[in-house]
């Protein structure tokens, strides 16, 4: 991660939706070769990603 500001976010999730991202985690620290991985930067991965599909698809309904 770059050194550029970081912002606290304290959510409640259900135990379920919490073992779900407990999942990811452990697939991200499988399948990334990069050493540790913290759930702040898969969470903040997740994000972007999401972002960018919705962007994808929101220039997609406007040509409709």
């Amino acid at each position: 991660m770059s050194n550029e500001e970081r912002v606290q976010l304290n959510v409640r999730v259900s135990k379920e939706t919490a073992a779900k991202f407990d999942e990811i985690v452990e697939y991200y620290q499988a399948n990334i070769k990069l050493g540790r991985v913290y759930k702040g930067d898969v969470l903040s991965d997740i994000i972007e990603k999401s972002f960018e599909v919705m962007n994808k698809q929101k220039k997609t309904n406007k040509r409709f």
